[in-house]
């Protein structure tokens, strides 16, 4: 069974004491109008000016969005007006991560979603410990949830953790997922993540893809392609990137170019694509998330919030 030594938790610590700072400028920064290509890049400077890295780029998933988009390079885009907006941040110190994610509404009046989101997320991190089943925090979420009137969003989820590995294998459900056996374990961190949905309670993929990972290696050598998969892996390794961390790739190549090299090793399978994930046109979904470390003792750690 692993452990995890001082240095580890350090890095966890650090890693989400830099994400809470993170999340409270985000809440000042990200108001309507603002263009979502310099607030992205602007927090994720910030999380290496604190010291960390981003595990992911930042996601900026507007009203029916849930997860996955954030900005191209070059994008003109603003934060619009009598919008409900997620903010998911990832940081990692020396590959230990942390993930945590706020709602934002614009609108005025989806303050009854965003706090169905908070209060699920409190209710579940006070019952995690060592030997609980993930699908009975799953039944705390989803009743949490309901008892708003509200759906939770029932194919996304709350994640393992692990070095360098932002979806480590294990899911924390929304929902009492009865063939879900899985019990939270020591030594492991898991992010947490009730999401809510005014609309069918399920997401599903885009067209467009704003963030890629990279999965295989394996690919014929002194080709453009090959140049991509190997310039991103020595920057990123296999954790998710976007286009706009690749600037000088962007200029050699071509943006187009370069896009299409991105779509086409996702095509092939040398890179993981991450599609836009949406509810149903008009609703709106609200997201909030921390990371907690449950320690080689069984106690847990909170390492996103305020206080931590």
């Amino acid at each position: 069974m692993q452990t995890l030594s001082e240095e580890d938790v350090r890095s966890y610590i650090r890693a989400g004491w830099i994400a809470s700072r993170v999340k409270e400028r985000a809440a000042k920064e990200v108001k309507p109008g603002v263009s979502i290509l310099e607030v992205v890049d602007l927090l994720e400077n910030y999380i290496v000016e604190l010291g960390g890295m981003p595990a992911f780029p930042v996601n900026i998933s507007i009203n029916s969005e849930a997860a996955h988009r954030t900005a191209y390079l070059g994008e003109e885009s603003v934060i619009p007006g009598e919008s409900v907006v997620k903010v998911d941040i990832g940081v990692h110190v020396n590959g230990f991560i942390a993930d945590t994610a706020i709602t934002l509404d614009f609108s005025g009046r989806m303050t009854c979603l965003v706090e169905a989101v908070n209060e699920a997320l409190e209710k579940a991190l006070r019952h995690v410990k060592p030997g609980v089943r993930v699908s009975d925090i799953g039944a705390l979420i989803e009743r949490s949830i309901r008892s708003r009137g509200f759906k939770v969003v029932k194919n996304l989820s709350g994640h393992s953790l692990d070095r360098y590995v932002v979806h480590a294998g294990e899911t924390v459900p929304n929902y009492r997922e009865t063939l879900n056996l899985a019990r939270f374990r020591t030594s492991v961190a898991y992010a947490i993540e009730p999401f809510a949905s005014t609309g069918r309670g399920l997401v599903s993929s885009e067209r467009r893809v704003y963030i890629y990972a990279v999965r295989r290696l394996d690919i014929e050598q002194n080709t453009q392609k090959a140049q991509v998969i190997r310039r991103v892996y020595e920057k990123v390794k296999t954790l998710p990137f976007t286009e706009r961390w690749f600037p000088e790739l962007a200029s050699e190549l071509g943006l187009q170019n370069f896009r299409g090299i991105l779509l086409e090793l996702a095509r092939r399978g040398y890179l993981v694509a991450y599609p836009v994930l949406s509810d149903i046109p008009g609703s709106y979904v609200a997201q909030a998330e921390e990371t907690v470390l449950i320690l080689n003792d069984g106690s847990t750690l909170v390492i996103t919030s305020k206080e931590s």
